[in-house]
């Protein structure tokens, strides 16, 4: 491939995907043969009812789970066809994820917090500390890096969690309802940062919601039904 072709190249794509579970009268099709492609640099929310497949998908596309058929590239490498110890490097030096759920361990700071997946990537104490700082200042937490989680508040709490997954500079973060446990106004909050964060940091963004008006922070939406795309849109 030339340089070219390759800045052109989609960073992450599905490819005619289908993800079925189980067998006979308990075989659900989770996703079925759908195809997509997404840019570097972008911000894309995925929305459905439940059961539609966007969950499936974000697995698939965040090396947490494999396609029953089809193809999955990142960064056009074929990670259908890794290893499991392969696809657990992926993750751990590409990509980042935020949950729900904030995932913090309580008896430590927040500034502990973000290190610790530095840690498994084997960096010195020194870069550790001061690449967790930098994100921590990255999402406005600068002067909590010290607090513990319980002296955070959910908003807090879950910046310090976008904090750790930017930390090890990751060319993609997936996002799974990262504001299904904040109040509205934390909410848009939080969804301020992380379009700046694809902004002016130009990380892409890839994030599951069912609000509508948290997806509008994105730059495309993905409409799931049934295990397909239903429709693709500027959000």
């Amino acid at each position: 491939m030339s340089e070219s072709a390759a800045l052109r190249a989609p960073l992450v794509e599905l490819r005619e995907v289908s993800r079925i579970y189980g067998e006979g009268e308990a075989r659900v099709a989770a996703l079925r043969g759908i195809d997509l492609s997404i840019a570097a640099g972008d911000f894309l929310a995925m929305m459905g009812p439940s059961g539609s497949g966007k969950s499936t998908c974000m697995n698939i596309l965040g090396c947490l789970d494999k396609p029953s058929s089809g193809r999955h590239f990142f960064q056009g490498v074929d990670v259908g066809a890794l290893s499991q110890d392969e696809r657990a490097l992926v993750r751990r030096t590409s990509i980042g994820f935020v949950f729900q759920g904030f995932n913090l361990l309580a008896r430590t700071s927040a500034l502990e917090n973000v290190e610790l997946p530095l840690i498994y990537r084997g960096l010195r104490a020194q870069t550790r500390r001061e690449r967790a700082l930098s994100a921590l200042a990255a999402v406005g937490l600068a002067d909590r890096a010290h607090h513990a989680p319980n002296e955070l508040s959910g908003g807090q709490q879950q910046r310090v969690a976008i904090a750790r997954a930017i930390a090890a500079e990751p060319r993609v973060l997936f996002a799974d309802e990262p504001t299904g446990n904040l109040d509205t106004a934390r909410s848009h909050e939080l969804m301020q940062l992380l379009a700046t964060l694809n902004r002016e940091h130009g990380l892409t963004i890839v994030m599951v919601t069912h609000e509508l008006d948290m997806a509008e922070y994105a730059r495309h939406t993905i409409h799931f039904r049934d295990g397909l795309i239903e429709a693709v849109a500027p959000a």
